[in-house]
């Protein structure tokens, strides 16, 4: 089975069978349950939701099927075609709209797609809106407006541009200074709309841009997620062309990730501490990650006087704790920053003008920014699923075994050793364990992991 519904939206793959994978009877399924819950929380009103979508092969398709869906349901429809998801979110608030739903399965693979879905201020729904939604598909109940309460379609329009646009009047973004280092840059877009977006953001930014893979065909060049393992086409790019930097993004460009001038990772993990550095130097203030994130973090925050919050895995829970604690910077280790002075969503597009002013101005090449930051090593793991494997009760086992450690359950079990850490978790997005762990260098990481799967399998008699 691989329709997975979570906090995450709806995700699956093209094809198959109704209720196993994303197929046009779920898309419309979800699609109209959705769309209670907005009427639910709007009651009496008309409601106009965003569309937005990745440029994958099965964008267009799911894209027809919600949009008829939702003129069906009665609702009118803002769509903005080939849009990032950070785009599409602003588009939600620009338009003064009761919410949005954007297609894409962000780093998945080319058969997946997905449902995600926003409420009015374009962030994500929150848990208890999800399981409502998730509810109301399951009970089918379903009743339509007749002719004279369809829904029509408000406007076809790119959000592209102004997303740019204020992206770059942002404060903190200096243009000038990143005009006068006149960085040549190769961007790896992987074949979907982050090759419309990030090229003329980086030709904004007066840099020389060297374009890879930025056809939105949705035939992905590689995996798109942007992990060292499937960056080496641009790293060999970055060394040939003599650029300064590569900027890497995933389909839907939420995550962002940075090879070094001599093809080099700087590692996604470090995207966010480096923006968070540059943030913190000009407002001091708090920063929230999820518990999977790097300590690097915590260490930069607190060198800026600020204080280090953790939050359970998952954007819309990164954001609701970011709220709490007043954070000024924030996101995931996966690359994904979040800058509540534009919106609470994760965007490549602010990540990539906050690090180039913070590049510029410190006058440093990629390397040697890096090299200022505390050195963690991170290995990410995973278990595939099995009916033998007891995800509560390997949880239960093993905080039991480690109960003289500093735990943290409020997603799986995080245990903080002195030295290194491990998060054990089950994925929202896909049939899996995680095992993540961070140390001082990559084979303690490795090591803490390979120790805790051994532990995994024997508490399962694997």
């Amino acid at each position: 089975m691989t329709l997975i519904k979570s906090i995450s939206g709806i995700r699956g793959t093209i094809g198959g069978h109704a209720g196993d994978n994303l197929t046009p009877l779920d898309v419309v399924k979800f699609t109209t349950a959705y769309a209670r819950l907005i009427a639910e929380r709007n009651p009496g009103r008309k409601l106009t939701i965003v569309i937005g979508r990745d440029a994958r092969i099965s964008g267009e398709m799911v894209a027809n099927l919600v949009e008829g869906t939702l003129l069906g349901c009665g609702v009118d429809v803002v769509n903005v075609g080939l849009c990032t998801t950070p785009g599409t979110e602003l588009a939600v608030t620009a338009h003064k709209a009761d919410g949005g739903i954007i297609i894409t399965a962000s780093h998945n693979p080319r058969q997946w797609n997905a449902l995600k879905l926003l409420n009015g201020e374009g962030e994500f729904l929150s848990d208890a809106e999800g399981k409502r939604v998730l509810a109301m598909a399951e009970e089918e109940d379903f009743a339509y407006p007749e002719i004279g309460g369809i829904g029509h379609v408000v406007s076809r329009e790119s959000y592209n541009e102004r997303h740019i646009e204020q992206v770059l009047a942002l404060p903190l973004v200096d243009v000038e200074a990143v005009r006068a280092r006149k960085f040549k840059v190769v961007v790896d877009a992987v074949n979907s709309v982050g090759g419309i977006v990030m090229p003329e953001l980086l030709r904004r930014l007066g840099c020389e841009v060297v374009e890879l893979n930025c056809e939105p065909t949705g035939e992905f060049a590689h995996n798109p997620e942007p992990l060292p393992q499937n960056l080496t086409q641009i790293a060999q790019v970055i060394v040939r062309e003599k650029a300064d930097l590569g900027i890497v993004v995933d389909p839907d460009v939420d995550r962002l990730a940075f090879v070094n001038e001599d093809g080099t990772m700087f590692v996604e993990e470090y995207t966010l501490v480096a923006v968070a550095d540059y943030v913190l130097s000009h407002k001091v203030g708090n920063t929230v990650s999820n518990l999977s994130s790097s300590r690097a973090l915590r260490d930069v925050t607190e060198r800026h006087g600020g204080r280090y919050y953790a939050s359970a895995v998952g954007e819309v829970n990164v954001v609701a704790k970011m709220k709490e604690v007043g954070a000024v910077i924030g996101g995931e280790g996966n690359g994904g920053v979040i800058y509540p002075e534009l919106h609470y969503g994760r965007d490549a597009l602010v990540g990539t003008a906050l690090f180039l002013t913070h590049l510029a101005k410190c006058g440093m090449t990629m390397t040697q920014l890096r090299a200022t930051y505390p050195a963690y090593y991170a290995s990410k793991n995973k278990i595939e699923l099995t009916p033998a494997i007891d995800v509560d009760k390997v949880l239960r086992e093993i905080k039991a075994r480690y109960a003289g450690e500093k735990v943290n359950d409020i997603d799986g079990l995080k245990i903080d050793f002195a030295e290194n850490w491990v998060h054990l978790r089950k994925s929202n997005t896909e049939p899996i364990i995680r095992v993540y762990t961070e140390a001082k260098s990559m084979e303690e990481a490795d090591a803490l992991a390979q120790r805790f799967i051994g532990e995994i399998k024997q508490i399962c008699n694997l």
